[in-house]
């Protein structure tokens, strides 16, 4: 060693001396932003049966894997010589971490400090989460738990200010059609905290627990005189299994978790990449013999899809999101040969699969969602038509289910349609789009048309079976005699339908159909056009 490299060890070992003043004050820093909103706040959010916002990103991460951004931001007092006495920590902790060795980034409230009220906090740091999933192309996972904004921020400012965050109007779009959003309510979230909620790709809410709302119900009480509580207000039940405000609910908090990894696992990290894949053991030859009986000869009697989807898709790999809203239409994620691939299908168990305004709201954000991230898509058909009825029409459903028609014509992703039975109307048209890869399979349950048979002689013949001798015997000729061209098999002497299969066979064609969308997909990686519709 020279004597230059000796010299250079004697100073570094006297700087460090030098500067073992500033280093303890950094370690008592991160010791007081580790300890939150204190041992009582703490203590107080346990028994409330929750989390705090350290725990849940510990197990949202994989193990070991968060790195904090931000630690030491919070409001400090100094005594009179300027030594530090304390620092109440913001109450929002925002990070990176890993999901399944991928990276995401992580921006969680703190409820134990001010309730997470997003206007006793700084702005500044939960806009860099979203600029830096923006930047670094990654997945961010947003841990909700915050009241909305505070009377109190009146006399600490001594004036108002103009809603809004400049960044945020101005780049959130951006964000969506850039990398997956995740929100997970965890509380009740109020105001800002409900929009965070709803700007997101996936949602899912923790049942008893969390609440979302526009405002909660002590502002809504003297706002508008309604009296009601907060579960009433913007619970599970008002929201996972009615608005459709939140996709999903959970048990617990470790569930809402788990579905917050799980949705991650069939998305790429961004726009530009190609949905993952992972490995798989479910042989693509593998034939579920109960497919050959699972759709009645009856028309008339229902069964039951979701067993369908889970005898073709690879064993354990479906998830569904949105299962209470929307119900005639199931949307899912789920593996075709260990391939990413997005799910859709008529449940003839809720209104006979027909398109509500529900679903048709839901088949919109969805087919956006797989668009967004190159998701081909998998649409089992029995749509019977777009709803109808005087609740209905009171709906709009007619225009929702257009305009979900619409989405489904803009999507570039492939699409391969299985005809499970029905497919009617200005709903059955929307079967799918006329783009890359679109393959049409049809079982020889299927059939399809303009408009049912039944109610297509009633309008027709309406006179003629009104003066018949016997108007149901020649109503049930006629049906009888207009079914038989009905036949898939006719349709396809036509070229009208691709193929006509056995449904057994439908695992093995779409496994080997997956492989070519997914040749397909690198060709148009990137952002759409547009972003997601809210």
């Amino acid at each position: 060693m020279s004597d230059n490299d000796t010299g250079s060890v004697s100073q570094g070992s006297q700087l460090n001396s030098e500067w073992e003043a500033e280093l303890a004050e950094l370690h008592q820093r991160n010791r007081m932003a580790e300890a939150m909103g204190g041992s009582e706040g703490i203590e107080r959010q346990h028994q409330l049966g929750r989390l705090t916002v350290r725990e849940r990103i510990a197990q949202l991460l994989d193990h070991d894997s968060f790195h904090e951004v931000g630690k030491l931001t919070g409001k400090a007092t100094y005594d009179e010589a300027g030594h530090l006495v304390e620092v109440v920590p913001t109450n929002i902790i925002i990070g990176k971490g890993r999901v399944d060795h991928r990276k995401v980034v992580v921006h969680g409230d703190d409820f134990t400090i001010r309730g997470g009220s997003s206007e006793s906090t700084i702005s500044d740091k939960w806009l860099f989460a979203e600029r830096l999933a923006c930047d670094l192309s990654v997945p961010l996972v947003r841990l909700v738990d915050a009241s909305g904004g505070s009377i109190r921020l009146l006399e600490m400012n001594q004036a108002t200010k103009i809603p809004g965050y400049g960044y945020a109007q101005g780049r959130r779009p951006d964000l969506l059609g850039m990398v997956p959003v995740v929100s997970i309510a965890m509380g009740p979230c109020a105001g800002l905290a409900a929009v965070q909620v709803v700007a997101s790709h996936f949602s899912v809410m923790v049942k008893e627990t969390a609440q979302v709302f526009a405002a909660g119900p002590h502002v809504v009480a003297p706002g508008i005189g309604e009296h009601i509580d907060k579960e009433d207000l913007g619970g599970f039940r008002v929201h996972a299994r009615g608005s459709g405000v939140v996709d999903n609910e959970a048990e617990s908090e470790s569930d809402a978790l788990k579905q917050a990894r799980r949705f991650l696992q069939f998305l790429p990290s961004n726009v530009y990449q190609s949905p993952p894949r992972r490995p798989c053991s479910d042989s693509v030859d593998r034939r579920d013999e109960r497919l050959a009986s699972s759709v009645p000869h009856d028309r008339r009697k229902p069964y039951r899809m979701r067993d369908i989807l889970a005898a073709v898709f690879d064993q354990d790999s479906l998830f569904e999101i949105g299962r209470y809203q929307g119900a005639s239409t199931i949307t899912m994620l789920g593996r075709l040969n260990g391939y990413s691939v997005a799910v859709m299908a008529n449940d003839p168990l809720v209104r006979g699969g027909a398109m509500t305004a529900g679903a048709a709201e839901k088949i919109t954000r969805f087919v956006d969602l797989c668009d967004t991230f190159h998701l081909p898509v998998v649409n089992f058909v029995d749509q019977p038509g777009v709803d109808i009825g005087k609740v209905a029409e009171e709906r709009g459903t007619i225009r929702k289910a257009v305009r979900a028609a619409y989405a489904i014509s803009q999507v570039r992703v492939p699409w391969s349609t299985v005809f499970v039975r029905r497919s009617f109307g200005v709903a059955g048209a929307a079967y799918g789009p006329f783009g890359p890869a679109n393959i049409r399979y049809a079982w020889p349950s299927a059939y399809w048309g303009s408009i049912p048979i039944a109610g297509g002689v009633e309008a027709a013949y309406r006179r003629d079976i009104a003066s018949a001798p016997d108007p149901k015997a020649r109503r049930d000729e006629l049906v009888a005699y207009y079914s038989r061209f009905e036949s898939p098999f006719r349709t396809a002497e036509r070229f009208g339908i691709e193929e006509v299969i056995d449904p057994r066979d439908t695992r093995g064609l779409l496994c080997e159909w997956v492989e070519e969308a997914y040749d397909i997909i690198p060709q148009n990686l990137g952002p759409r056009c547009r972003t997601m519709r809210m």
